[in-house]
C-alpha cells in the first residue's frame, strides 16, 4: 500500500512540474501556397524566364509563374537564389510586386537622407504580406541593399549594388505579366 502511495504521490508530483511541450511556429500560408493546394481543380504551373539578377555574392533566377486553378489564373513574380543547402524562392503575387515598386521608389527618395544622418545603424524596408523584404540599412555612413527572399530561412538574403538592375527587373516582370494578361 505504502509502495502504491508513492508511485501515485511521484507520478502527481512529475505531472504537476511537467512543461507544455514548445509550440511550433505557426507558418502563415503564402499567397502562392493558397492558390497552388486548392483541392478538387486541376492547378497548371508555366514559367516564363526573365533576366537574372545579379547580387553581391551570386546571381539569382527570375520567372514568372503563371497559376492556371480551376477558372482562376494568377501571376506571381519569383526570385530564385541558390544556397548552400538548396535554393530560397521568393513569390511575389503581381498586386504586391505593383506595391514593392512603389516602396522601392519611395526607399530610394529617402536613402541619401538617412545615410547623411550618420547613424549608428539605421534600417528601412518594405516587408510584403508574405515575408518578402525590400530595404537597406545605414551603418558606418554606408547604405547597404538587400532583398530576404523568405521569411523563416537564414540563407536567403540577396545585396544588392546595382539598384538600377532590380528596377530594372522589377519592371520587366510588371511588363511581362501585363503582357500575359493581354
Amino acid at each position: 500500500m505504502k509502495k502504491s502511495i508513492t508511485i501515485v504521490a511521484l507520478l502527481i508530483t512529475a505531472l504537476s512540474f511537467s512543461q507544455e511541450p514548445k509550440k511550433e511556429a505557426i507558418k502563415k500560408e503564402t499567397k502562392m501556397e493558397r492558390f497552388a493546394s486548392r483541392t478538387g481543380v486541376i492547378t497548371k504551373f508555366t514559367d516564363v524566364n526573365l533576366s537574372d539578377l545579379k547580387s553581391s555574392y551570386t546571381v539569382a533566377e527570375t520567372r514568372i509563374r503563371i497559376l492556371n486553378s480551376g477558372d482562376e489564373i494568377s501571376y506571381f513574380y519569383q526570385i530564385e537564389k541558390p544556397g548552400k543547402y538548396g535554393k530560397s524562392t521568393a513569390s511575389i503575387e503581381y498586386s504586391d510586386l505593383l506595391e514593392v515598386i512603389k516602396a522601392f521608389n519611395s526607399l530610394k527618395a529617402e536613402v541619401d537622407n538617412d545615410v547623411t544622418l550618420n547613424p549608428d545603424y539605421l534600417e528601412n524596408k518594405f516587408i510584403t504580406e508574405d515575408g518578402f523584404k525590400l530595404g537597406y540599412y545605414v551603418k558606418k555612413g554606408k547604405a547597404t541593399w538587400y532583398i530576404k527572399l523568405e521569411k523563416y530561412s537564414s540563407d536567403s538574403t540577396l545585396y544588392i549594388n546595382d539598384l538600377d538592375k532590380i528596377e530594372s527587373n522589377f519592371n520587366e516582370a510588371v511588363n511581362k505579366i501585363e503582357e500575359l494578361k493581354s
